[in-house]
């Protein structure tokens, strides 16, 4: 029963990219459930997969953990052959192509060789769009998530704002949705490389 419930587990989930006027900004929460039930508290869904492209994902727990491997390794066999590191277009694209179950939605944000940075998001279906502004994929909390956004989102925002804006869109959907929460991390995309910027545990408060 324990392998069965595994195997089907699903991220949930809040995956989020902010587009800031110096980098990109992406969060993720931290639950795994399946068959209606909360089967992990410690799930990452949103990681450096090189030096300079942060992925995440909703869907498929196997392929949210599988697929990013799967393009890390593609894009260093591109770069060993052409010489040349492929762009976040190139790498976005090639995310696009990679055949999935039709279950799983990604995430994926870097910094080109000429320091400029993007954002894209992939849905179930393999299309690709580049986001100008925010994205929260296809998980279950971005109902909450893009309502949010919506109201507090300016164009043009720090780094620094892009932050706290992760981490409120994130508590936002955790108070909701039942297959979001305990934990948020945070990652930021800049010219200057890619940073850990919040590893957060949320924990229940229990009252008498």
């Amino acid at each position: 029963m324990e392998t069965e419930l595994k195997s089907s587990m699903k991220t949930g989930t809040t995956i989020l990219g902010i587009v800031c006027k110096d980098g990109v900004v992406m969060a993720a929460d931290r639950r795994g459930s399946g068959g209606g039930m909360v089967l992990t508290k410690d799930i990452r869904k949103v990681f450096p997969i090189n030096q300079y492209i942060v992925m995440s994902g909703c869907g498929s727990a196997m392929e949210v953990t599988k697929i990013p491997r799967y393009v890390a390794a593609e894009l260093k066999l591109l770069e060993l052959k052409s010489k040349v590191r492929p762009s976040i277009k190139e790498a976005a694209n090639l995310l696009s192509n990679i055949h999935i179950s039709g279950q799983s939605a990604f995430l994926l944000a870097g910094f080109n060789k000429n320091g400029t940075t993007e954002l894209y998001a992939t849905d179930p279906s393999g299309y690709v769009e580049k986001i100008e502004d925010y994205d929260a994929s296809y998980g279950s909390g971005m109902p909450f998530v893009l309502g949010f956004m919506e109201r507090e989102y300016k164009k043009g925002i720090s780094i620094e704002e892009g932050i706290r804006l992760a981490v409120e869109s994130i508590k936002s959907s955790t108070q909701r949705d039942m297959a979001s929460g305990n934990g948020i991390d945070v990652f930021t995309i800049t010219k200057d490389g890619i940073k850990k910027a919040v590893d957060m545990e949320i924990k229940p408060n229990y009252g008498d």
